[in-house]
This record gives C-alpha cells, structure tokens and sequence, in this order.
C-alpha cells in the first residue's frame, strides 16, 4: 500500500497532533485560522506532508524532511488549489520561507513582497503593481490621509473621522475593505460611505482589495 492524501477533519485528533508535531518539525506556527486541511499518509498512517486553506489563501505546508523531494509538496498544492476552484477562488494567495518561494513560482505564483524569514505570493502576474497603479491615478498635489475602514456599518464616528482629516489634509483615501467579513455587503457598505461622505470634496473612496487588511495579509 502506497501513500494516502485525503483531508483532515477537526474532529481526527491523531491526525491534527500529527499535522502540529509536523509544521513545529518545520519551523512553522500552525495558523488559527484554517478553514481546510489535507495531508499526505504513508502506509502506516504516519503524516509525510500537510497543507491548509483559508478564505482564498494557502496555509501551513510542510514535508518531512526524510521525504523532502520525492514530489509530495506538489501533491498537496494541487489538490489545495482544487478545494480553491470548487470554492470559486481564481485570485490565491500564500506565504512561505525564501527557499520555497522558487518552487511556488513554477507552480504560477508571483512574489508580492520578501522579507528575510517570508515572501507573500499571489498567483496573479502584476496583480499587486496593478492595484498600485491604479490607485496612483488618483494621486493629488498636497498633504494625503489615509483610512481604512470595515464600515459595518458606516456610523457617526466613522463620519467624524473621515471630517476630522478631511479638513486637516488636502485629499484623503478613504479605504472601505472589500472583504465580506460581517452582516452587511461590501457593495452596500462603499455605497454608504461614498454617501456619507459626499459633501467633502477632498475625499477619495477606494475599494480595499486582496492587499489591505485582509485574511491574504493577515
């Protein structure tokens, strides 16, 4: 009998014990967000490689290190990338050790940015740079504020924020997040707060993206 990849329910404690001994083996902190997991076993049930999902990103992948090479990594990816289409998530996000960040390019990601010990990837060629230059058409002469609000919902004190900096700088980017993480729809909430905010000339509203304060990010 070969190895066996199949998922992990919360419920399995031998196997969630096994997935922490594996990602503590590799160095890596097991994420308390994690919405999906799978492994890899060998014939005696013992884990050999392991990864999760979250919203739209791709968390906590580690290999034994006795069975590092043998292609086990690109197994676990794959079928996370599976759990991601049926979930309708075409946009992916990951982050991962500097050494890793070659093998994820060859699988179609891109790296946003690298710091020593990480590089945060998306699979998305410019995505980040082209959210950049889009917001960089909206670039004015003078003193910037920004704020990034949830907005949920837009209330009296979010207003008196956006007034506060509004009359205290020349232009203000008004960043309502774009994530659904509450009752009421991103749509509904931008419409809100551009309403609200109506009246100060000088105050721009953007859509937060994939890229500020979001479980991508976080």
């Amino acid at each position: 009998m070969g190895d066996t990849l199949t998922v992990i329910s919360p419920r399995d404690a031998r196997a969630q014990r096994q997935v922490d001994r594996l990602l503590e083996q590799e160095g890596i902190q097991r994420d308390g967000n994690l919405d999906y997991t799978c492994g890899i076993f060998d014939s005696d049930w013992r884990l050999a490689a392991t990864g999760s999902c979250y919203g739209n990103t791709i968390r906590c992948l580690a290999v034994d290190r006795e069975r590092q090479g043998a292609g086990l990594l690109n197994q676990i990816v794959g079928r996370l990338m599976e759990v991601q289409a049926e979930r309708g998530n075409t946009h992916l996000f990951l982050c991962t050790k500097p050494q890793s960040a070659k093998f994820f390019g060859d699988l179609g990601f891109y790296q946003i940015v690298r710091l020593d010990n990480l590089v945060f990837m998306e699979n998305r060629c410019q995505g980040f740079a082209r959210y950049c230059a889009a917001l960089e058409k909206n670039r004015r002469k003078g003193t910037s504020a920004a704020i990034v609000m949830n907005a949920n919902p837009f209330t009296l004190g979010h207003l008196h924020l956006v007034e506060r900096a509004a009359a205290e700088s020349d232009v203000v980017h008004l960043f309502v997040l774009s994530e659904e993480a509450g009752p009421i729809p991103f749509a509904v909430r931008k419409r809100r707060v551009q309403e609200g905010t109506a009246h100060l000339s000088n105050v721009i509203c953007h859509d937060s993206g994939p890229y500020m304060v979001s479980a991508a990010t976080f």
